[in-house]
């Protein structure tokens, strides 16, 4: 199976919880779905529809950290002059607020996104717009794009990514996450959501067959990445996500 491999570097990000306004904002440990929707749309220049492309990744850091940033709240000043910038009255005096809160910050994160979409081998060795993840401020860099062969295996390991829910009970390790999926900017930024298990470096060996059989569990052999490190003898697993659907 041919695929396209791209790994990106870079010095900080953050993925921050949607709707959580505290005084502290923390970091999802990984980069949601939707973050990836984004940077694949950043990178081909142009909206996709989500449908279009599977993903997955293997996703590091090397620690966390807090930065201390400021919201600002403004609000225009009612029978007060205004300047106009192409066709747009602003309020030359803005009344608002400077509120400090801590973020929750990934130090040297890396990521390595495999996409089942080699034509867009060019688009991502020359990407339309600037290369982050996360915030707009997360430059990031890419440090390998090519397409890769990928094999299959009856082991392999899962560490450092992002598994579906229906995984969770086969790993027994990492937590569940509601991860927003895809935002519909066509449909007033509505953000469709999703379960996910987190798998931190604490990975897990896992055989096709078990002793114990159940609902959800892998019967199929592994998509592997023959070129990724090694780890407790085995190959690393290439676990494929859909942005819409199950």
């Amino acid at each position: 199976m041919q695929v396209l491999r791209i790994v990106a570097e870079g010095v900080t990000t953050s993925f921050r919880y949607p709707h959580f306004m505290l005084g502290v904002q923390p970091t999802y440990p990984m980069p949601p779905p939707s973050t990836i929707f984004g940077h694949i749309c950043s990178a081909l220049g142009k909206w996709i529809e989500p449908d279009e492309v599977q993903f997955a990744y293997h996703f590091t850091h090397d620690g966390e950290f807090n930065d201390l940033e400021h919201i600002h709240l403004v609000s225009g000043a009612s029978g007060r002059s205004k300047f106009e910038i192409k066709g747009v009255k602003y309020p030359k005096v803005l009344d608002g607020n400077i509120n400090p809160y801590q973020r929750e910050q990934l130090f040297r994160p890396q990521l390595t996104l495999y996409l089942n979409r080699i034509d867009w081998l060019e688009a991502f060795r020359s990407p339309r717009y600037a290369v982050v993840l996360g915030r707009s401020q997360d430059l990031m860099n890419y440090t390998d794009v090519r397409v890769v062969d990928l094999a299959q295996s009856n082991q392999a390991y899962v560490r450092n990514m992002l598994l579906p829910s229906k995984m969770g009970i086969q790993v027994m390790r990492g937590f569940t996450l509601t991860m927003p999926r895809w935002v519909d900017y066509e449909n007033g930024r509505q953000a469709h959501f999703g379960q996910y298990i987190a798998l931190g470096s604490d990975g897990v060996v896992l055989p096709v067959k078990d002793e114990m059989q159940f609902e959800g569990s892998e019967s199929e052999p592994f998509w592997i990445d023959p070129e990724a490190p090694m780890w407790r003898e085995s190959s690393r697993a290439v676990v494929w996500h859909r942005f819409t659907g199950g």
